[in-house]
């Protein structure tokens, strides 16, 4: 048996099939993942993502803590709750983790705090490197919050009905969020995020208040989803997954996460940037790019994708796509590759198009 979060029972009685999940028993869907997606694609669903890692970082050398640990900089944070997301590398440039922080107090004072979520497979390494490069810094706490659980509510009405399901100071709130911002509310901690392409929030509740909560957006209407939809919602969305689109061997610059990395300003010095500024300055030798098969068959992690005159690749996430009825995955590719492309697929060869990594956002087809 794995960990279970605050809402596992309520999985159960909900009619979950629970699957290990990083060592955490958690819901893969509850009867149909086709019909939770498109749920999600068209009105809201919610997802319990407790399993994720929360920890604050506080003290007067907070922030620069954070401006060495991390690629994109925190300093771009300029009001209070807003959101940075960013790949936190290892000395040659791989990718340790992805996370996202928030700045939870107004910019400039003394004593700076930030929440940081990370993946929870990656947990206990993520954990010991902060607290490994803590060490170089005069005054920095780093507190896991395990007493909080998290529900993300996503999807085109994901705002309107969660705001049913809370009080009306919370509902005032969300209706003040602005996009990749998180305010406190009375212990809670309300986030204008997500991982699925749709419009959302991700919600921190103590773990003693948060069966009330999914139940109340039960009876709103939200629908409770699996990690089955929420992959195949990222992918759509193309987002990134820690394991198959990077690890510590791919830096972001092969992961379709330059946009990520803060090169200004020149004097601030990251963990990983001379080994990027090297690979930069080498030519990056591969691309992650989206494929679409339009065609019978499904794309899988690890088939090779054959570019004729340049080389090979392969994928690393794949699925048939429930909202474009047909085949997608992201894959790793030489930098050189065009257009398009085959897949290997049962010995045969399949053409496939190529392009941006990110086929749907907001419920519409974004291919190009």
């Amino acid at each position: 048996m794995g960990n279970k979060t605050a809402l596992y029972q309520a999985h159960v009685d909900m009619g979950a099939k629970v699957v290990d999940f990083g060592g955490w028993d958690m819901p893969l869907h509850y009867g149909s993942q086709m019909e939770e997606h498109n749920t999600v694609r068209n009105a809201a669903g919610m997802f319990d993502v407790s399993h994720m890692t929360v920890v604050d970082v506080t003290g007067a050398d907070a922030k620069e803590y954070l401006r060495y640990l991390l690629a994109n900089d925190v300093a771009k944070l300029q009001e209070k709750g807003k959101a940075l997301y960013s790949g936190m590398l290892n000395e040659d440039g791989g990718v340790k983790d992805d996370l996202i922080v928030y700045l939870m107090t107004d910019p400039g004072v003394t004593s700076e705090w930030f929440r940081v979520v990370v993946n929870c497979a990656t947990r206990k390494k993520d954990l010991d490197w902060m607290a490994e490069q803590k060490a170089k810094f005069d005054d920095v706490a780093l507190t896991e919050q395990p007493e909080l659980a998290m529900v993300a509510v996503q999807g085109p009405k994901a705002l309107e009905l969660a705001k049913v399901a809370v009080n009306e100071s919370r509902a005032k709130l969300i209706d003040s969020l602005s996009v990749f911002q998180g305010v406190e509310s009375e212990g809670w901690f309300i986030a204008r995020t997500g991982y699925t392409g749709e419009d959302g929030l991700e919600v921190m509740v103590p773990e003693d208040e948060v069966a009330a909560f999914w139940q109340a957006l039960a009876d709103a209407g939200v629908e409770p989803c699996g990690l089955g939809a929420r992959d195949t919602l990222r992918l759509e969305a193309g987002m990134n997954l820690y394991g198959n689109e990077m690890d510590e061997s791919i830096n972001p610059l092969q992961a379709n996460m330059a946009w990520t990395i803060a090169w200004e300003p020149e004097t601030r010095d990251f963990i990983g940037r001379s080994a990027l500024e090297a690979a930069k300055q080498a030519g990056i030798e591969q691309k992650l790019v989206g494929l679409v098969l339009e065609g019978r068959g499904v794309l899988r992690a690890h088939q090779k994708v054959i570019i004729d005159g340049v080389g090979e690749g392969e994928i690393t996430s794949g699925s048939f796509s429930p909202t474009l009825g047909h085949s997608v995955a992201m894959a790793r590719v030489p930098a050189a590759t065009g257009d398009s492309a085959d897949v290997e697929m049962r010995g045969k060869r399949v053409p496939v198009k190529v392009g941006r990594p990110v086929f749907v956002r907001n419920g519409k087809k974004v291919f190009s």
